[in-house]
Parts: structure tokens; sequence; C-alpha cells
């Protein structure tokens, strides 16, 4: 059987050269470990500002909530999408002004949205009666906006089912909130996480025009779309740049709405953080199943209940380089713990130089989104995943025999 020497183009996701530096940093690390990188970030959230002057951007912050990401989305002026309690309390901490905050999430408990309100926030969503009920007796004369039910086709990781509701039930929950001291203030969609047609906005986005033109013809005014995340990462299958992705979106809603146009908000997380991170793993072991098998089993030591859940179904296929030279074996990738779940590809097959042995580092490409947050308390005694955030100005300092 003929094999290709193995090949891993570094230059498509990060500089080769900032990350070999990385790498130096990296070394006196224990693994395995999230390295974020705040320029990254930093210029990621330029970069979806430009695309897309008109609208404003709400940080999912459960995509990634290190303190020090937070910290530099709000000195970037982020707004921030907010889905817990907890969240609330921790973005409190770091001095987040409340009015820069929307609770995101469909689905609280009464008493929190009594507690969001007290702290001063005056966005919620909602897609229930029971939960606009909730609303209008706990946080009373608050903008409203609803989420709408997507199907998600086309994403890596749908996000449809669970949220939102059909428009016919959003149409009848908007007259309800101006009936009931809160302002309907506008409508929400999310078309799926690292949603690769860019077509599913432009289906999303004439249902709001369509509730837009229902409810003013009962007296009610809508003046927002929040068009969700779905902006795309650099993961090993590619996508659009985010450029084309906006000035689609934009035209989308320009078609829709003419010289009406509403205001425009965003939530994105991955495509801002996932591309900052990189997970540094250590291979635990490499064997065979039987003598005659074609594939390598390799070990490492995260997986699934380490930070990498989105490959389950094999959904998320983060790039993973390996650092010898050879020929490319195929081969299947697990997790540490004594679970069968805790293989991440079987089916799709990763390459990994022949030369590999037990002990090489394996760098995890695109993992600033949904690992540390994902990972597990203690399964199998292992602690979550643990994380360092870099700059320039911190390698810089660690090149020059300083420490992080």
């Amino acid at each position: 059987m003929y094999r290709e020497p193995y090949h891993f183009n570094v230059s498509r996701y990060i500089d080769p050269q900032r990350f070999a530096r990385i790498r130096d940093f990296a070394r006196g690390l224990d693994c395995p470990i999230l390295i974020i990188d705040l320029d990254v970030i930093k210029n990621k959230y330029l970069e979806l500002q430009q695309s897309m002057p008109l609208a404003s951007i709400y940080y999912a912050v459960k995509a990634n909530p290190n303190d020090e990401v937070l910290r530099l989305l709000h000195a970037l002026g982020s707004n921030f999408d907010v889905a817990s309690v907890y969240e609330l309390r921790q973005l409190q901490r770091l001095g987040v002004e409340p009015e820069r905050m929307s609770y995101g999430n469909t689905i609280k408990k009464a008493k929190d949205i009594k507690y969001f309100f007290e702290q001063g926030i005056r966005k919620f969503v909602t897609d229930s009666e029971h939960d606009l009920e909730a609303i209008a007796q706990n946080a009373p004369g608050s903008q409203v906006y609803f989420r709408i039910l997507t199907e998600g086709t086309g994403a890596d990781w749908p996000l449809s089912r669970k949220f939102g509701a059909h428009p016919d039930m959003i149409y009848r929950l908007i007259l309800k909130a101006a009936e009931s001291n809160l302002d309907p203030w506008g409508i929400s969609f999310h078309v799926g996480s690292q949603q690769r047609d860019i077509g599913q906005w432009d289906d999303a986005i004439a249902r709001c025009k369509y509730l837009f033109d229902a409810v003013a013809e009962e007296g009610v005014e809508l003046k927002m779309i929040n068009i969700g995340g779905g902006y795309p990462a650099s993961y090993v299958d590619p996508t659009f740049s985010v450029q084309e992705y906006s000035d689609e979106i934009v035209r989308f809603i320009q078609e829709d709405f003419g010289d009406h146009m509403p205001q425009i908000n965003m939530e994105p997380g991955r495509s801002l953080v996932a591309d900052a991170g990189i997970i540094v793993s250590e291979i635990i072991n490499i064997t065979r199943k039987a003598k005659n098998n074609l594939y390598k089993w390799v070990y490492l030591d995260v997986g699934k209940f380490g930070g990498l859940i989105e490959t389950i179904d094999e959904s998320i296929k983060f790039p993973i380089y390996f650092e010898r030279d050879g020929l490319a074996d195929e081969i299947i990738l697990a997790g540490p713990t004594c679970d069968s779940m805790d293989i991440m590809y079987e089916s799709y097959k990763y390459h990994m130089p022949e030369t590999t042995v037990p002990g090489d580092r394996v760098y995890i490409f695109t993992t600033g989104a949904y690992t540390q947050s994902y990972s597990s308390v203690n399964f199998n005694g292992f602690p979550p995943l643990q994380s360092i955030v870099i700059s320039d100005e911190i390698l810089n300092h660690s090149k020059q025999g300083g420490k992080a």
C-alpha cells in the first residue's frame, strides 16, 4: 500500500514563526494545556467589527469565559451575551456595565430573571409564553427579543429544535408582550454554529421581515434583529472569509428591509476565540488491536471529557499537528479516560508520521472555543482542562528569560 509523506500546512492556521515561539513557550508546561493567544482574539474582533460596522457585537461568554479574554473584549468595546447568573457575576467582577449585557438564554428561572433585572440588565430573550410571563412579572418594562426556530442545515454544530419557536407562536408572543408592560424590541435567531451555508441567514432574515410587517399591522413596531452567531473558525474543512459572510448578510438585510434598516445585533463566540486556542497534548500510547489491523490507535492525554466534546459524532474536526517527519499512517484518535465514548475520530482518519512515539507532543489547533468551558470537573479524577494566555508581550518576556 502506497503511503505519502506526512504533511501539515501550519501556515493555514498560524504564522509558522509565531507557532515556533509558542512551541518554545510551551516546552516547560505540563500537558494537556490550552494556550490562548490574546492577539488573535483582538485581531478577530477588529476584523468582525470592520466587516460588519452596522452591527453591535454581543460576545457569547460561554464560548470562552477566561477572565483575560473577557477583559480584552470589554476594553475593545464589546457587549456580552450572558447565559446564567454565574456569567453575570463574573462580568460584574470584571467591571462590565449592565447596559452592555443581554440575558440571551431562553431557558431561565423566574428568580434569575428578577436577579438580572435588579442588577440593571434590561434586555431579555424569550421563545415561550411561560418565560414571557416570568419576564413581565420580574423585569417589567424591559426590552424583549423573540427567538425564532431555524433548521441549522449546513452547520457543523446545529442549534435547532431546542431553542426558538415557529413564527406563528412568536407572532402571538410579540402581541402579548405589547400588552404586558414590556417593550417588544426585536427578533433573534441562530443559524447554527460553524455555519457553512451563508444562505441560511437569508431564510432567517426573511422570516424576521414577515414578523416585522405582521405585528406592524397590529400597531407594534419592532426595531432590532439579532443575527446570532455562526461565523466560521479555521477547522479542517474550508469556509468563506468573514468579509464574505458579512457582505452577503448585509445584502440579505438590505433586500428585505430596504431603507428601513433595523438595528443589527450579533452574538459571535466561536469565530472570535476558536482560532486563538492551541491545546498542547502528549501521546500516552500507540498500538494496534490485532496483528493485521490497518490502523493504529493513538491515545492522547486529552479527549472528549477533557475539552474535546465537540468531536462527538465527529462534528468538529480540529486540525492536529504531529512534530515528527516520516511516511503518514492513518490513525484512530482516542482520549485517556475509562469510557468507550472517549474516541474522538474513528471514521474520519487523521494522519500521523510513522516515526511518532509515545511521549511526543501533539498540537490541536482552533481549540479556543468550547473546550475549557466544556471539560468535565473530575471524570476519572482528571481535572478540568487548564489554560494559559499569551500575547506578543508575554512571548517576548518569556524569550528574555522571564516567566509568564
